[in-house]
């Protein structure tokens, strides 16, 4: 029988910094890990076991400190200013992936250093300590341009191939298929949350049913999927490329004359 089965994993602690995960996650799965499975790992217990608190007070400029540019940013009736930025790690995110939500008390949590060196080491223990020929996704919440809510996606990868390249290949009607290339990372985190939920204290899930994803250690992260800044046709929020067109067109002018 074909198809994908995705549960999440009881058993797994409250992480503090410098836990094992590799270990906590291999218990928790216990034997039933088999090659070719995917564990979808909530970058939240992997900041918590790198230590990647700060003070809660200190929130808007440890944002600042992950921010390498700002896309967007709207202040509402009631004050509170959302910035859209671009953080550390390529990633397009509200407050630069800077989390509140499930941390203890008085502090908040930056993203992994590295949540492709994270994934790709969670993976490497993973085999080792199961036997199993296993893939690692670390996921985060994201919010989408131009659709409401959010959904997790890949923001860490070792040992899965993160793209399913269609292209040269034909569809069922046996035209060519020119840019299709699934993200298949992203669609398989947001598969796992379904699972995982966001209350319920369970923060791995395993994907089984998409052994052909799972291949070497080094292959190409969650880092590959972030687009270039060449190829990136909304590099700003509507009313800041508004802003910088305007600037730009009374500069001309003003040289003109």
């Amino acid at each position: 029988m074909t198809g994908l089965r995705v549960w999440a994993l009881d058993g797994i602690p409250e992480i503090t910094a410098g836990a094992d995960l590799v270990a906590l996650i291999a218990d928790a799965a216990g034997d039933t890990l088999v090659d070719g499975d995917v564990l979808v790992v909530t970058s939240k217990i992997v900041s918590k076991a790198e230590g990647r608190f700060v003070q809660a007070d200190d929130r808007e400029d440890a944002i600042t400190a992950e921010t390498v540019r700002v896309v967007a940013s709207r202040t509402s009736a009631t004050g509170h200013t959302t910035r859209i930025v671009e953080n550390r790690l390529g990633i397009i995110a509200a407050a630069a992936g800077v989390d509140a939500s499930n941390t203890p008390v008085g502090t908040v949590l930056l993203l992994p250093v590295d949540p492709d060196a994270s994934a790709r080491a969670l993976a490497a223990g993973l085999r080792e300590a199961t036997g199993a020929h296993v893939g690692v996704i670390v996921s985060d919440t994201l919010g989408r341009a131009w659709r409401e809510g959010q959904t997790d996606s890949a923001i860490g990868a070792g040992g899965i191939h993160v793209f399913e390249d269609l292209r040269g290949g034909v569809d069922a009607e046996g035209r060519p298929l020119v840019v299709t290339q699934p993200c298949v990372a992203d669609e398989l985190a947001a598969a796992a949350d379904l699972v995982k939920g966001k209350a319920s204290r369970r923060p791995v899930a395993v994907v089984r049913g998409r052994a052909d994803l799972v291949g070497d250690l080094d292959l190409p992260g969650a880092r590959s999927i972030v687009r270039p800044a060449e190829k990136d046709m909304f590099h700003l929020g509507a009313a800041e490329s508004y802003t910088a067109g305007y600037a730009a067109g009374a500069a001309l002018s003003s040289t003109a004359e």
